[in-house]
């Protein structure tokens, strides 16, 4: 297969495999469209959690909560943005606190898995695209067998097998988009999950903090 790569190239190939090809060629350009979104966004909502964390701690021991807001709102990411959430309400209680940045939580979570539903598809129907196109590919190969045999002609072995490697082509390109995507969605989705354990851990410590300033306050 190599070889016949080498000779006659990928078009050559893509030709070769029929009019399922193209619905494969727009998944993989889907599927390599979310991945770089995904990747180029993710990267910038990322920051140091425990050296925000420990800013943040600072200025609202300090009392200084427009200050505390102000740098959530020049910091980047999901984490800035529910931890202003629980600030703003920081003179409430512990519940309120939370109830407020769980509100917020649930606006940026499916911001961070934005398009892996659509990643996540590409991933099952290429294969299935390419076992179709096979499929449809060998019934045309053996039409083809039928059809010298009934006119007496002699059946090539070679006839049959080329059929059925052309039609195996499908098969071949619906796995090579497939498990690349599968891949990169499994690695997106545990860098998302990250994301949410993050947030969940500085909400905690956030709320614990708003907590216990308040009680001071009130001594």
């Amino acid at each position: 297969m190599w070889q016949t790569i080498l000779k006659g190239g990928l078009w050559d190939l893509f030709q070769r495999g029929g009019p399922v090809m193209w619905p494969i060629l727009i998944c993989s350009i889907i599927a390599m469209a979310i991945v770089m979104d995904r990747i180029y966004h993710l990267r910038r909502a990322k920051v140091d959690t425990d050296k925000f964390m420990e800013e943040i701690s600072v200025v609202l021991k300090r009392n200084r909560i427009v200050e505390a807001i102000d740098k959530c709102e020049q910091t980047p990411g999901p984490i800035a943005s529910i931890l202003k959430a629980g600030i703003l309400k920081h003179d409430r209680a512990r519940q309120e606190i939370r109830e407020s940045i769980e509100d917020a939580a649930l606006y940026e979570v499916p911001r961070l898995e934005k398009y892996l539903n659509v990643l996540s598809t590409v991933t099952h129907i290429s294969p299935l695209l390419g076992l179709l196109g096979t499929v449809t590919g060998m019934v045309s190969a053996f039409q083809i067998i039928e059809e010298k045999a009934t006119n007496l002609g002699p059946v090539n072995p070679g006839d049959l097998a080329a059929g059925i490697w052309e039609a195996l082509l499908t098969t071949v390109f619906g796995l090579c988009v497939a498990i690349p995507s599968l891949v990169a969605y499994n690695w997106l989705t545990s860098w998302v999950n990250r994301f949410v354990l993050d947030m969940e851990r500085s909400a905690t410590e956030l709320v614990n903090l708003l907590g216990r300033k308040r009680e001071d306050d009130a001594l």
